[in-house]
């Protein structure tokens, strides 16, 4: 199969492939199917190897997500110290949480998870802005060691009597909340988590692989090297719109392992408005509306420009325009629509101002996402879930021009460049095995790999396990 997954060259290939999959997928475990199915209380199958309680107020729950992906040869003109490597390769990384929860009251909650991340992905997690694994640490001095992800405390204070009901979750233990509510967490978090959220396109470990598939690529969202931050979050939600605020660290580097507690010379704030009014009958509608404003320790690509032309001997350096205080802000529109029951459509655009340095999340100054997404009900398979999505990635004046003369960024840098967008085309289905076991293919096909004409296409191929317990 590894092999297969390496040389596999044609995305009709791998059209034929997941065509397969999904036709075993109905057949194989035939345990979710109902006996009957025009029967209305056939029991939905478990999702999770152990049950929880929905009641309890201890949480305790796990996770664990292996991704294989791989790649064959493709053209390269040239390649750089950033670069997506031309010849085969493959990798497999490794995600293990411990999620853990304790109720004080059912409006006081604490939350406490612990992580480990380790192996890799292809070519270090360079070489792409639409890097094709979200599971993997870009970082090597990170280590492997275990720590700490989410360590937070919610309030939520009420303004209405009404209930609405809820699921519960590993970071929503509460099961009834107010329809008109406040909520508010602070402490250790990912502000992912909670912002630019939608049904399709949000959930690496069930969905969509690509990391601007699973987030707006040109949200550069506060975070360390990990994902995580440390902030508040102010969340009010009422029946049709919510408004939510966020406040955090940014780390004290591009791409670093340690956050700036200062907060008078570096933070982040992100603010988010949702609208929940439905534009197609009895059918559930949300559009996002997201603003950020980071400061932090930035460098400006014009700046290094300059310095670069005054004297050519040595390539473009960021690093070296740095300055405390450098504020970068963008823009992001987020919507999902419902067609039935178990078919959304749901998309992303996303826009930044492009001229400092891209410095937390990954490098693109703007963004535009399609897709579609489905579960598995109509086949009688209703914890399946597939999708495909369209995704095009760029940059700005100034960032094309860097790196063109050479620069580095902390995720790109061919040593050159020819600018194209650069669009990626992902499609997964995901097989719900038995309880908490999942198995899913993904294949994902990009033109322009780090925006370089004269690089590519590739096609990456991948495997995913998934456990949860």
């Amino acid at each position: 199969m590894a092999t297969f997954c390496l040389w596999l060259p044609k995305l009709a290939h791998a059209i034929a492939a997941f065509a397969c999959l999904a036709a075993v997928s109905v057949t194989l475990w035939a345990q979710d199917a109902p006996a009957d199915a025009s029967t209305p209380d056939a029991p939905a199958p478990r999702d999770t190897f152990f049950e929880h309680s929905n009641t309890a107020k201890w949480w305790v729950s796990g996770q664990a997500n292996f991704v294989f992906q791989a790649h064959g040869d493709f053209y390269a003109a040239y390649s750089g110290t950033n670069s997506l490597h031309d010849t085969a390769e493959h990798a497999t990384s490794r995600v293990l949480t411990l999620f853990t929860g304790y109720e004080f009251t059912p409006n006081s909650i604490l939350y406490l998870d612990v992580e480990e991340a380790g192996w890799g992905g292809i070519s270090g997690a360079l070489g792409l802005a639409g890097f094709t694994n979200l599971d993997v640490v870009r970082n090597p001095q990170v280590g492997t060691a275990p720590y700490i992800a989410r360590l937070m405390f919610q309030q939520i204070i009420p303004f209405s009597k009404q209930k609405i009901e809820i699921p519960r979750r590993p970071l929503t233990l509460a099961t009834q909340l107010p329809a008109r509510r406040l909520e508010i967490r602070f402490g250790k978090f990912s502000v992912a988590d909670f912002f630019d959220n939608n049904v399709g396109g949000s959930d690496s470990h069930y969905q969509f692989l690509n990391w601007t598939a699973a987030n707006n690529g040109a949200w550069d969202y506060a975070a360390d090297t990990r994902g995580y931050t440390v902030g508040a979050i102010f969340d009010y939600e009422d029946r049709n719109w919510g408004i939510r605020f966020a406040e955090a660290l940014m780390p004290k580097i591009a791409n670093g392992p340690n956050l700036d507690a200062d907060v008078a010379r570096a933070r982040a704030e992100n603010i988010e408005l949702e609208l929940r009014y439905k534009l197609l009958k009895n059918k559930d509608t949300s559009i996002r509306l997201l603003n950020f404003v980071n400061h932090a320790y930035m460098g400006t690509y014009r700046d290094a420009i300059a310095i670069y032309l005054a004297d050519p001997t040595q390539p473009p350096d960021i690093v070296a325009t740095r300055k405390q205080g450098t504020i970068k802000y963008g823009f992001g529109i987020n919507f999902q629509q419902e067609f039935s029951s178990d078919v959304w459509a749901f998309g992303r655009w996303g826009w930044n101002e492009g001229q400092h340095e891209s410095f937390a999340y990954t490098e693109a100054d703007s963004t535009l996402q399609l897709g579609i997404y489905s579960k598995g009900t109509r086949w009688h398979r209703s914890l399946d879930r597939m999708g495909a999505t369209f995704i095009s990635n760029g940059i700005g004046a100034y960032h094309q021009t860097y790196l063109a003369d050479g620069g580095l960024g902390f995720i790109l840098g061919d040593g050159g460049l020819n600018y194209g967008r650069e669009t990626i085309e992902e499609a997964f289905y995901t097989i719900h095995a038995w309880r908490g076991l999942y198995f899913a293919v993904d294949y994902q096909h990009i033109n322009n790999p780090g925006y370089n004409r004269d690089r590519g296409p590739v096609s990456v191929p991948g495997l995913r396990l998934h456990l949860e317990f």
